[in-house]
Order: structure tokens, then C-alpha cells, then sequence
């Protein structure tokens, strides 16, 4: 069968990490000088025009006459360039986001630093122009209809054999030398570097590998060097009993779900025994369709809210018409992001299995699967993907603790799922010219509001990260909720899916 991908990832929901294998001292003499191209290009959603670039690196760098990779990038560049500011290089996520196609929502969201300073994105090895990884498109899967527990490993080898190149090249320090060549190349002594999620990561081994390269660092949710990526179990417990919490504090919410948790347990209760397979209006196209819902699809779908402010205040009304029997919200949410989640697998799991999934224990997995909300269920779905992965070693210097005297701004959200405030304060306590910020009403990534942003550039203008002002976090309001299926106290943005519902709930077949 096809696998649905991204329902995989929604049970998985592994973004940070990192990797590799060969010293930096190892290559220098008779490598093959690669050339730079750059021209003025068009970006989708972009009217202004950009410069698009490509970068021909080794694919393995104890052999610089070899196989290359063309590593594809993007420089936004800045709208006054008069005062030749160091650029900002953007670490994407995932892993296995390509940050240029992240160009227009970096163009945009990042508008106030891009006012005095270039914006480099570059296509990690694996993703998006630069040799992509990629298994089976999610378009070609019904997403109503598949369950995450559907695949097989038949599936996985499937993909496995049709991806190219060294798997084993493909990695976080290489792809760290990489960016490292693109910013020689483009001139520039020195960059500063932000990194959200796994570009936490990333950002971290480039400060080991390349310290001299970096004016400064910002790291946003942060995954640490020290802690293995994909013991989600307990942060995201954490994460759900805070929003459970900050609803039943909410007037509107506590008077519309004063039995939430006890209706979520039922509702759990309910799928495990059995998978739910209902009959709804497809949410965009009207026609009669199949929604099968499983407890893993529930849970897992749940889990992908709790990332953002946005969503999150949704979650009260999912398990309050998931109780009442009525499953459209939630294949309203699906039918919002069935155009996949911009993630290439095949890189995904070649650096998750390879370079944190082997460090965690038994003992470990039984601890985080000791949690009232998910479970083992991540862990317990990637280790069936990486049971047939392709395997590499990656280097012992990768699992150094950083500790570069760098200027560094570390950024949590109290409410992250996947990222908690333990993990920035780890990574702060190695590092000796940090400092660490904690914003109580963020979850994941916090210079997704405009306060972050705000903290982000005054830290890039001054390079003392101890001195920024922070007031702008005490104004971030607390998370409010949906209360009604025709709308309610929810003043974010609500996916437009979300407001065509029933009111009456959906009945279940026998």
C-alpha cells in the first residue's frame, strides 16, 4: 500500500537533530574549486526580485574529486544595504525542510531584520534543489481514509531503493560544511546564523565545527547535542496538561468543556477498542467521503496542535465533538494541511535513524512512554521505519557538548510540545555567553511572533545577550479557545476548514 506520510510524521513528530563523520582538518589540498552561480531570479510570493544560487560541493569530503552535490540557496537581500550589515543565515527545521521554499514566509516574518541585513537560505543536502531525499508524494494517498499503523516495512524499503546518492554523506556536519562553503563563498568573514527546532541542531555543531565563522547565534526551541530527539512522550504530556489547564482558567472554556480531560479519556478509550469509520462531506470538495479515525490518528493529530498558538485553541473543540461522536473538526484540520508538511522523508529518517534513535535506550523509551497523553506511540513508529533504514556511524566529536564562546540568544516557549524549557536551559549552561529566554504564552518556535522577532534583531544589532529588552513577552496574551463550532472567544486565526461543520455530530457506522 502507499503510505500517508504525513499522518506518519503526525505520529512521529521528530524536528531536531544532527550528525556526521569526518574531522574538518581532513580536507584541504587537491579538492576541485566548485563555482559559485548567482543571478536575480523570482521567488513565489515574493515580488521583489532575489538571487537564487547554486554551490557544487563534494557529497563526501574525505573524497573532494568525487560524486558532488549542487546546493541550492536563496539570498533575500536587504532592503538598505548601506550600512553592509553581516547576513543572517536561516537553519531549517524538520529535519528535512529545504529553507528556500521557506523563502516567503521568511521574506515576510522576518521583515524587520531583512530591513538592514542579506537572508540566506540554504536547501540542506537531502532537501528541497540539493539532491532531494524524498519517499512517495502524500497528494497520491486519501488522507481520510489511510491510518498512521497502515504501513509496512515493504513500504519503507520501497522508498529506500529508489532514493540516490551516499545515504551516508547525508548528514548534519556535512551539511554544516556545506552552508560553512556557501558563506566563503559568498564572501563573508563572518555570518550570524538563527536556527528554530532541528536548525537548533544544526546551529550547534556549527558552532563546534566552524566557531571562527560566526559573529553570533540565535538558537529558538531548542534540541540539544545531549538529548536524544524523539522522547516526546513527556513533553508533549506536559504541554497538553498546560493547555488543559489554561482552559479550565478561561471562563468561556471552563463553562463550554468543564469535563474535557474526562471526555478525552473516553474518547481514548473508545478508538482503542476500535477505529472509528465514519461517513462525512468531504470538507473541500462536498462530496460524501470515509474519515476513518484511529486512536493513533487522534492523538497524533492532536499533538500536531499543541506546536502553535493558532491551533492550539482548537484542541478543546476536537475532544468535545470527537466525544459527541462528530469527527469533522478534526477532518477539517487534516483537510487544511493535505498538502503535506514540506518535510523530504528520505533525509528525515536517514539522520533520525542513524544519529539519535540509537542512543536511546530501553530504559529510556519505557520512561517517556509513561505518560498519560501519547504514549510510547513516536518512538514506537520510528523504530519500525528505521528497523530497515540504511545505517552510518556518526562521529564521536558529534556528540560533544558545545561550548563555543560565541554570543548566543536561547529562546523557549513555555508550552512547547517537543522542545520544552529543559532543553534550552541545557544547552544555555554549556555555553558561556548566553542567556536564555523563556516566553511564557509561546509554544513552538518563538520568534513566530512579533515580539520575538523584535528580541531577535535588537540581539543581532547589539551582540549582548544579556542586555535585550524583553518587555514584549509580558504582552503576548494567554491562549484562548474555541468554544462553539460557529466560532467563539478564539481571536487567532482559525483554518478556514474549521468554520464549514455540522452541527448535529456525524454518526458512526456499526
Amino acid at each position: 500500500m502507499k503510505i500517508n506520510w504525513k499522518a506518519l510524521f503526525s505520529a512521529s513528530l521528530l524536528i531536531a537533530l544532527s550528525s556526521s563523520a569526518l574531522s574538518n582538518s581532513a580536507f584541504a589540498e587537491d579538492i576541485e574549486q566548485p563555482q559559485l552561480l548567482l543571478e536575480s531570479c523570482h521567488i513565489k510570493g515574493i515580488r521583489q526580485q532575489v538571487q537564487c544560487g547554486t554551490y557544487s560541493t563534494p557529497e563526501n569530503y574525505a573524497k573532494p574529486n568525487g560524486a558532488k552535490v549542487d546546493i541550492n540557496f536563496v539570498v533575500l537581500p536587504a532592503i538598505d544595504n548601506s550600512q553592509e550589515k553581516l547576513p543572517l543565515m536561516f537553519l531549517a527545521g524538520g529535519p528535512g525542510q529545504a529553507a528556500a521554499e521557506l523563502s516567503a514566509q521568511i521574506y515576510r516574518g522576518f521583515n524587520e531584520i531583512r530591513k538592514t541585513r542579506d537572508l540566506i537560505l540554504v536547501d540542506q543536502r537531502g532537501t528541497g534543489k540539493s539532491n532531494p531525499l524524498q519517499c512517495e508524494d502524500s497528494l497520491e494517498v486519501d488522507p481520510y481514509i489511510s491510518l498512521p499503523e497502515e504501513f509496512s516495512i515493504a513500504d519503507i524499503e520501497q522508498c529506500v531503493a529508489k532514493l540516490s546518492g551516499d545515504l551516508s554523506q547525508y548528514n548534519s556536519e556535512n551539511a554544516i560544511r556545506d552552508f560553512d562553503a556557501i558563506r566563503a563563498a559568498l564572501g563573508h568573514k563572518q555570518i550570524h546564523i538563527y536556527g528554530g527546532s532541528y536548525g537548533t541542531r544544526a546551529g550547534l555543531v556549527y558552532m563546534r565545527m566552524f566557531p571562527k565563522s560566526l559573529k553570533s547565534v540565535v538558537l529558538d526551541s531548542v534540541g540539544p547535542i545531549e538529548v536524544p530527539i524523539g522522547l516526546f512522550g513527556k513533553s508533549a504530556e506536559q504541554s497538553f496538561k498546560k493547555l488543559m489547564s489554561n482552559c479550565q482558567n478561561e471562563k468561556s472554556c471552563a463553562a463550554q468543556y468543564p469535563a474535557l480531560l474526562k471526555e478525552f479519556n473516553v474518547v481514548v478509550e473508545r478508538l482503542t477498542q476500535a477505529p472509528a469509520s465514519v461517513e462525512i462531506a468531504h470538507p473541500r470538495l462536498g462530496t460524501n467521503t470515509i474519515f476513518n479515525i484511529s486512536n493513533d490518528k487522534f492523538i497524533s493529530s492532536l499533538q500536531m496542535q499543541l506546536y502553535s498558538m493558532e491551533t492550539r485553541g482548537l484542541v478543546p473543540l476536537l475532544i468535545h465533538q470527537a466525544y459527541l461522536g462528530n469527527y469533522k473538526p478534526l477532518a477539517g484540520l487534516i483537510a487544511q494541511n493535505e498538502g503535506g508538511m514540506g518535510i523530504y522523508v528520505g533525509l528525515h529518517f536517514n539522520i533520525v535513524c542513524n544519529e539519535d534513535l540509537p542512543r536511546i535506550s530501553n530504559e529510556m523509551k519505557t520512561a517517556d512512554a509513561d505518560n498519560s497523553f501519547a504514549k510510547g506511540m513516536s518512538l514506537d513508529m520510528v523504530a519500525k521505519v528505521c528497523s530497515v533504514w540504511p545505517k552510518y556511524q556518526p562521529s564521536e566529536a558529534f556528540y560533544q557538548t558545545v561550548d563555543a564562546d560565541i554570543p548566543t540568544l536561547v529562546m523557549s516557549g513555555d508550552l512547547d510540545p517537543v522542545t520544552p524549557v529543559s532543553n534550552g536551559e541545557k544547552s544555555h549552561e554549556n555555553l558561556p555567553n548566553s542567556h536564555h529566554i523563556i516566553s511564557k504564552n509561546n509554544a513552538h518556535i518563538v520568534a513566530s511572533t512579533v515580539c520575538g522577532i523584535k528580541i531577535v534583531n535588537e540581539f543581532l544589532e547589539q551582540q549582548k545577550p544579556t542586555e535585550l529588552d524583553e518587555s514584549c513577552l509580558e504582552e503576548i496574551p494567554a491562549e484562548s479557545f474555541m468554544v462553539g463550532l460557529n466560532g467563539g472567544a478564539l481571536p487567532q486565526k482559525t483554518p478556514k476548514a474549521m468554520l464549514d461543520m455540522p452541527t448535529k455530530p456525524s454518526k458512526e457506522k456499526e
